[in-house]
């Protein structure tokens, strides 16, 4: 049975993530660097995505 991914508001991701800024993650999911839902105004980030984009920048 498949798990359920973990989803990140962007102030989530940027509690979870040192050196990145709501700002700057917020940013990242407009330019399409980072993928994710839009659920009305909330941006919706999957962890284990989020921790493979940074690993890739890094």
């Amino acid at each position: 049975m498949m798990s359920k991914p973990k989803m990140l508001t962007i102030d989530e991701a940027a509690a979870l993530v040192d050196g990145l800024t709501k700002f700057r993650i917020r940013q990242m999911c407009i330019d399409g660097i980072l993928p994710h839902i839009k659920a009305g105004k909330k941006y919706l980030i999957n962890q284990s995505i989020l921790f493979e984009k940074i690993g890739e920048k890094i």
